[in-house]
């Protein structure tokens, strides 16, 4: 068991997330939905319907949350995004049109951040904290770049349940007296797009798995909390609007809200929360932490 306590003297902790992708997210997965208005509007039922919803929900159960948006779902809705802003949920930055980070430059991404941050500022009024990478790794120096961009912490990686801390990339006096990148880590059993993402043609999935029971994601949710809550470790939700914001499915996350919120010694936080609060107590990753291995591998092949 974690013997790390968190604050309010919980026994673990929540960090709820949602991606407001609109039709943007499934362009970069599926390039061949462009011009195919039937199959975008899926995509599109969440600036329509499923944004309210989810904060319809989060606010029954006064749950404040972190909002990842591409600059370009901030331009054409405006109102919405704004919206999100004033109900104190935190927006974050995920580029501008969900880059596929695996097909990009080191300066191709520090272009897409640049250009997301600069269309959420002028939304927003104020400068993101947070960043998601849509899909794939980041390349060797973007940490750093974040970091020099004010960003504090990310929740894009996997390969753990706990924060943890992204190294520099490099050991100069600058970059180890910069504040440290803080890492949210995600799991898939945790998000609702692989439960329930659907297209019929072009296949999306490809391989058309079944729409699952409501009843069992639920029950596999409510699972995976009582464990993190028995192991006190850090319960990163990822949500999309237009997938759990369905007339259906949002009692989905209205049951697991009521479920979480059934216990006294729960810790809910949005991103920048956790983040500050895991910098100002934890001092260092646990020895042999997979991000430490993995970087001196690569400072070691470089």
């Amino acid at each position: 068991m974690n013997s790390l306590r968190w604050p309010q003297n919980a026994r673990c902790a929540v960090v709820v997330t949602v991606d407001f992708n609109d039709e943007h997210g499934i362009l970069t997965q599926e390039p061949r939905i462009a011009g195919r208005e039937k199959s975008l509007s899926v995509w599109r039922y969440g600036a329509k319907r499923g944004v309210d919803r989810v904060l319809d929900a989060l606010e029954e159960y006064e749950v404040r949350s972190s909002w990842f948006v591409p600059g370009r779902v901030a331009e054409t809705h405006a109102d919405l995004v704004k919206r999100i802003h004033t109900q104190k949920h935190e927006i974050g930055n995920s580029g501008y049109v969900c880059e596929d980070f695996d097909r990009l430059t080191l300066d191709a991404q520090k272009d897409a951040f640049r250009k997301g941050q600069d269309a959420l500022s002028h939304v927003l009024g104020r400068r993101t904290q947070g960043f998601r990478s849509f899909t794939g790794n980041w390349a060797p120096g973007f940490a750093d770049f974040l970091r020099d961009e004010g960003v504090t912490w990310s929740s894009s990686w996997r390969g753990d349940d706990l924060p943890y801390f992204h190294l520099p990339d490099t050991d100069t006096d600058a970059s180890l007296a910069a504040p440290r990148l803080v890492e949210l880590p995600l799991h898939y059993e945790l998000e609702d797009e692989p439960y329930f993402a659907y297209n019929l043609s072009p296949a999306v999935p490809v391989g058309q798995p079944r729409i699952p029971s409501y009843r069992e994601v639920l029950r596999n949710w409510k699972h995976d909390f009582a464990a993190f809550h028995r192991f006190g470790l850090c319960f990163v939700l990822r949500l999309h609007p237009e997938i759990i914001g369905t007339a259906g499915r949002i009692d989905v996350l209205r049951e697991l809200l009521a479920d979480i919120r059934s216990r006294d010694d729960v810790w809910f936080a949005t991103g920048s929360e956790m983040a500050a609060w895991w910098s100002q107590s934890v001092e260092a990753n646990e020895p042999g932490h997979p991000v430490e291995v993995y970087a001196r591998h690569r400072r070691e092949e470089a």
